[in-house]
Order: C-alpha cells, then structure tokens, then sequence
C-alpha cells in the first residue's frame, strides 16, 4: 500500500552550502507540525552536499542534479518532484524555529483567498531584527523587503495581506505554482519570487504574512556581491517587463525610469567597485533584452482577474 502523501513539501536548492545545510535541516526536524517531506535539489555540488545528505539524513529526498540549473529552476526541479499540496521553498541558509512551518500551514488554512503565506524572516544572528516581513513592490518599480532592518514590533507583529513573500521561507497551494507555471528559469536567481508574486496577484491570489512563523537568516551566505548584483539589475527590469500592466505604466513611467536612473548614477559614483559595475551591467543587460519578454507578457496580462484600483492598492 503506498504511503499516503505528505501535507507539505518543503524544497530546498543547494549549491556548495552544506556547512549552512546541515543546520537547516536539523531545525527541520524540530518542527512542532509533522505532515511535511523534505526534499533538496542539489545544483551540482562539488562540496559533497548530495553524498552528506543521503548518509547523515535518510529520511530527506535529494535530487542530485549534474550541472547548476540556478535558483529558480531548481526550484522547479523540486516540485515537480514534491508530493504535497502545500509547496514550501526554504533556502539552505536559513534556520527555522520549531513553529514555523505549522504557523504558515496554519496561516493559510485561515485565509483560503491567499495563495501564499509569507514567513517572518529576522537576522540570524540579531533575531529582534527584522529581513523580511513580506515583500513589498514599489509603483516606481523596485521590488523591497518589507520591514528590513527594523526592530521587530508593531505593525510587523500583525498577521496581513502583502504583496508576495520572500522567496526564502515561503509557502505556496500547489494549485497557484501548478496554474501560473513555477518560477520563471531565466531569471537564475534573485527576483523570480517577486516575478511570481506579481503574476499571482494578477491572477487574483494574494499572499499573507505570518508573523509568527520565523525562520533565522544568513544574509547573502550562498550568494550576493557581484552575482547579486548583476541579477537583481537585469531582473528588476525582467519583472517590470514582463509584469508590470501598461495602464499603470503610463501612470507610474516617470517614477519607474527615475528610480533606474537613481540606482544607475550611485553605481557610476561607486565605479571603483566590481557590485557597481555588476549592477550596471545587469540594468544594461536588463534595457537590451526586454523585448524577448513580450510574448511572456502577453499571455501573463491573458491571466489577469483584478483591475487597477486593486494593484494601485498593493503597490508601495
């Protein structure tokens, strides 16, 4: 008889990152709510990641994969192979507290009009301060951490509507990954949750935070400088793209091209530094190859169920 399926699958991508793995996973198995799998997706680790795992933790599926597929794909990879119907996506730098994840199962159990359910992310090290308490998106076009850098406290404390949830602890329906296609595997890395998010707002499924489901972070501790930096200026524009409907556009292009500029001219300020010129070339990767994303576009707008007043209502 086969087993029957878990309520949850929590996905983690991992590349050369099994000295910040194990913690994860060993928080994992803390968790307070157990009707979850867990499933890795290793991109081609040279670190021993896939061999670690298979001898320390058997009870965790691992997807071994022979090249880096990124971030976003191997997402992707993962959920194709997930049982649940809830998807969860966990970076491996992340540690999270034995409630989390039956707070965001919870969470969406109490709001079947969302899709997703954002986690509470704070410091690691610092957990009175926050990373993220959802994502926000910005009329001018840049996508933010909600809550960065403050102090855990009201209004962060109050479970709320945002505008999509940060993609290192978030919970979706498998229904919504399923309708909307996954991430987008272009984008590699950075962005493609806020690329996700966007379109499932658009389809007309919002997202939730839950501020009682708390993950530690370390910031940037498999990525960051200039690889960050180049995917975040390309991808910023991709979302925009791709996105972002042309009735708000014509609304909000000022604000939107200002804020490339502003984000252009502090790079050229810091030219001397290899994330400046990163940023730079990633805007300027980002400016030549929106044009590929108007098929994308077209059939994205296709899904779109709210009208203008609504996102107006979401944007920051």
């Amino acid at each position: 008889m086969a087993e029957p399926a878990p309520r949850a699958s929590v996905i983690i991508p991992n590349w050369n990152g099994l000295h910040l793995l194990r913690p994860c996973l060993d928080a994992l198995a803390r968790q307070t709510w157990r009707d979850f799998e867990v499933i890795v997706v290793d991109n081609a680790s040279s670190d021993g990641s896939a061999e670690a795992v298979r001898r320390e933790y058997p009870q965790v599926r691992i997807l071994a994969e022979a090249r880096n597929h990124g971030y976003a794909a191997g997402c992707n990879l993962g959920v194709a192979m997930a049982r649940g119907s809830v998807l969860v996506l966990l970076n491996n730098d992340t540690v999270p507290e034995p409630d989390w994840l039956g707070e965001l199962i919870a969470a969406l159990d109490r709001h079947p009009e969302a899709g997703s359910a954002a986690s509470r992310i704070v410091i690691h090290d610092r957990p009175s301060i926050l990373h993220s308490a959802g994502d926000l998106y910005g009329r001018n076009g840049i996508p933010e951490s909600r809550g960065v850098w403050q102090v855990y406290a009201p209004p962060y404390d109050q479970e709320c509507p945002v505008f999509g949830g940060c993609g290192a602890a978030v919970a979706y329906r498998r229904e919504v990954i399923q309708a909307l296609g996954g991430f987008e595997p272009a984008f590699f890395m950075y962005c493609e949750d806020v690329d996700l998010a966007w379109r499932a707002q658009l389809a007309g499924w919002t997202c939730v935070y839950a501020p009682r489901a708390v993950v530690r972070h370390h910031l940037s501790a498999t990525g960051g400088g200039t690889l960050a930096s180049y995917y975040v200026g390309r991808n910023t524009i991709w979302v925009i793209a791709r996105n972002y409907p042309w009735t708000l556009l014509k609304r909000h292009w000022p604000a939107v091209l200002g804020a490339q500029w502003r984000i252009a001219r502090e790079a050229l300020r810091a030219w001397r530094g290899a994330a400046a010129r990163a940023r730079l070339k990633g805007q300027l990767v980002g400016l030549l190859t929106w044009p590929r994303w108007l098929a994308a576009r077209r059939a994205i707008q296709r899904t779109r169920r709210v009208g203008d007043e609504y996102l107006e209502s979401i944007l920051d």
